[in-house]
């Protein structure tokens, strides 16, 4: 079994090489981004419930030191509340709002650049192609009548080639953006609702088991 000719590759003219540069940027933003999202998605709601059960206990530390082992936006954005636990409502929410704008912009970072990658790689690809049909009618002028098979195809090879790698490029970093986006979606909705549920438990029932505690001790004196 023969391997790929990689003769063609040396037909596909400077464009080629542009393409493989977008290829390989492609990859890794991809795998870093992968890697990154599945490090910071975590089961939010176990994670809360633990939270919860931890905090009824009246023991804020030890659930501060269970945020910060956790990595990922939810368990950072928890931290922020637990941090401001005794705060009212109105200011508690505004820094829960706060630390979730901070966490995602670092979601989103470098997803952009695969959307990018995908638009620009069938447009090199089609340069590419234009440029191979340019040096195709140059053989033509050249050669008149006379023009050489060799000569005619060089630029065909380079402009079908610079074609299918532009979508050979384009296509799979299309999927890849789709599926980190996806990703960025399922992440950012665990983290509003752990924003919206955190926020509610501290002012319902962490807050008011505080207040009832304080009003029994002094009116046990």
């Amino acid at each position: 079994m023969s391997g790929p000719d990689l003769s063609l590759l040396a037909r596909g003219g400077p464009m080629l090489l542009v393409l493989a540069g977008l290829a390989v940027l492609a990859v890794t933003v991809f795998v870093e981004r992968l890697l990154f999202l599945h490090r910071g998605q975590i089961r939010a709601r176990e994670f809360l419930e633990g939270i919860r059960n931890i905090l009824a206990k009246r023991r804020l530390v030890e659930a501060l030191t269970v945020c910060e082992e956790t990595p990922g936006p939810v368990a950072a954005v928890v931290k922020v509340a637990l941090l401001h636990a005794g705060e009212p409502e109105e200011k508690l929410r505004f820094r829960v709002q706060e630390a979730a704008l901070l966490e995602l912009p670092l979601l989103e970072r470098r997803i952009g650049a695969l959307g990018a990658i995908a638009q620009v790689s069938p447009l090199v690809g089609i340069l590419g192609t234009v440029l191979g049909m340019a040096g195709t009618f140059q053989a033509f002028e050249q050669g008149g009548n006379y023009a050489m098979a060799a000569g005619l195809s060089r630029g065909m090879w380079q402009a079908l080639l610079a074609t299918g790698g532009g979508l050979l490029v384009g296509i799979p970093a299309l999927v890849a953006h789709h599926f980190l986006s996806a990703r960025v979606r399922a992440i950012t909705h665990d983290l509003e609702w752990s924003g919206n549920e955190i926020l509610r438990y501290l002012v319902t029932e962490y807050q008011g088991a505080g207040v009832a505690a304080g009003g029994t001790g002094e009116g046990s004196r």
